[in-house]
């Protein structure tokens, strides 16, 4: 009989919560308006839309007009970077950008054309337990910027920065700060006023709700250009037909995320430790990336010496568990990611990086399965690889 299927790859995406589609299912259907029309079908929609802006709100430490619905957190990250370099420019200034060397690619890339379309694209490198290196920031705070991101927790290693400290420097620079907060919502606890930010991202689809919607926080009185145009939508900043059931789902999903977290971080946490424990006394080569300083609770990477990455997440599919490789088959030759290398150097070379993310249908039946068969899995590919470290 086959083996149930494990799926380990929350920071991915998460199913669909029922609470969630069971907020979205009028909004598919009998109500159609569209929330910009002056009827009564546009009110209705339009009175949907509000009171999810307003929950969302409520959830991240905000207010309603601070909140902007976007597409997702890609979307979010670009328009937090390439608005602000846009501002910069209608200032007649060279926009600058400074950014983490561990930061997601909807961060890193969009930096990166900034500095492509005549910018200037600033790295501060990021220690293994989520320090900052602070002579690099004081100077790239020193000389300004249109914009700081710094994200929450790192999406490949789980490591939580900094981001409340890195604000209040950035601010008392006078340089806008913003966080990319997808990997943190639900999991740790998130503030976005309290914190100080200026720009920070989220999206739905990482915490039960649907895919393809998400929000931008722009505090009041921070000025970003839209990167889109053709209407008035979302205070001009993201124009077009609004998604009220995409949004309507995102406050529901953001509202039970943020009220479950404590809870869910605790048991996330221990079977995530323990998942960890089983895999690194069966296989003690193994090594745990992140575990220098704080970790979210959902993410567990760990590198396997002498074997391929890529061969090695299809190996865990073929046996029935999801999880994600954290570096890439390129050329025939497998590449250290962005993020392992930035952190650890040449102590990642050599290692197959395997994240295993868990989410809130994990259950401990599961966990204790999925390092029963990581083991399997591990030692047997170490065996046709040659690789005797393992």
């Amino acid at each position: 009989m086959d083996r149930p299927a494990l799926y380990f790859d929350h920071a991915a995406t998460t199913p669909l919560r029922p609470e969630v589609l069971d907020a979205m299912r009028p909004h598919l259907g009998g109500v159609f308006g569209n929330p910009s029309s002056a009827h009564r079908w546009g009110r209705q929609a339009r009175a949907a839309l509000d009171e999810a802006r307003a929950e969302c709100a409520r959830a991240v430490g905000a207010e309603p007009a601070e909140i902007a619905f976007v597409r997702g957190g890609t979307e979010a990250d670009n328009m937090a970077v390439l608005g602000r370099a846009a501002v910069a420019l209608a200032a007649g200034e060279r926009p600058r950008t400074v950014a983490t060397t561990i930061e997601h690619p909807a961060v890193r890339e969009a930096c990166d054309e900034v500095a492509a379309r005549g910018g200037e694209s600033v790295q501060v490198e990021v220690g293994r337990a989520g320090e900052l290196d602070e002579d690099a920031l004081a100077d790239a705070l020193a000389r300004g910027a249109c914009v700081l991101s710094v994200m929450w927790v790192n999406n490949e290693v789980g490591t939580v920065l900094p981001v409340e400290r890195v604000a209040r420097r950035a601010r008392a620079a006078g340089v806008v700060v913003h966080s990319d907060a997808v990997q943190a919502v639900g999991k740790v606890p998130v503030d976005f006023g309290r914190a100080g930010l200026d720009l920070a991202s989220m999206t739905a689809h990482k915490i039960g709700g649907p895919r393809g919607v998400g929000l931008l926080y722009r505090r009041r009185g921070v000025e970003l250009a839209p990167l889109l145009f053709g209407g008035g939508q979302e205070r001009r900043l993201r124009p077009g037909t609004e998604d009220v059931a995409g949004a309507v789902g995102l406050a529901k999903a953001l509202t039970l995320a943020v009220a479950e977290q404590a809870a869910e971080a605790e048991r996330l946490a221990a079977e995530r430790d323990r998942l960890q424990a089983a895999i690194v006394d069966a296989l003690p080569a193994t090594r745990v990336f992140g575990e220098e300083g704080e970790r979210a609770p959902h993410l567990l990477n760990l590198g396997f010496p002498g074997l391929d990455a890529a061969t090695l997440v299809m190996a865990f599919d073929l046996a029935g568990v999801a999880v994600s490789g954290g570096s890439a088959c390129a050329s025939g030759s497998t590449t250290t990611s962005p993020v392992l290398r930035a952190l650890y150097g040449d102590d990642a070379e050599g290692l197959a990086s395997v994240r295993f993310s868990l989410g809130r249908t994990t259950t401990s039946a599961e966990v204790s399965e999925a390092a029963r068969r990581t083991v399997e899995i591990v030692t047997r590919a170490g065996a046709l690889a040659g690789a005797g470290a393992v």
